[in-house]
């Protein structure tokens, strides 16, 4: 099972920058990575998906504002997120795939996101 340590996270005002970064274990790359989102009260939801050549994708809500990079030799993902939005607070997770909707059995602990005044 693939592990995974999420960092980056803190308290922000509406408006500002965040840099996530998550390692997965291990030395398999997979075609994937992908960061997820929960709010409180909510599903985890897919935000963001980056394939091995650098292809991306992501959910409307953070279209424009975030972005999804990656460190194959590293099997290291980042999400930049700017222009951060009182509804972009939650807990962020990352994930690898083997596909964009067949992820890898496994959570880390995220890391939290909260945007407030």
């Amino acid at each position: 099972q693939v592990q995974y340590v999420e960092s980056g996270g803190g308290l922000v005002q509406p408006g500002a920058s965040l840099r996530l970064s998550c390692t997965a274990s291990g030395s398999r790359v997979f075609s994937f990575m992908g960061w997820f989102r929960q709010a409180p009260g909510k599903e985890r939801v897919l935000v963001a998906v980056i394939a091995t050549d650098g292809a991306t994708g992501y959910a409307d809500p953070v279209k424009g504002r975030f972005t999804i990079t990656r460190e194959n030799d590293k099997n290291t993902v980042h999400l930049q997120m700017s222009s951060l939005k009182p509804e972009d607070a939650a807990a962020y997770y990352c994930r690898v795939g083997l596909s964009a909707t067949t992820w890898v059995n496994g959570w880390g602990q995220g890391t939290q996101v909260t945007v407030s005044t």
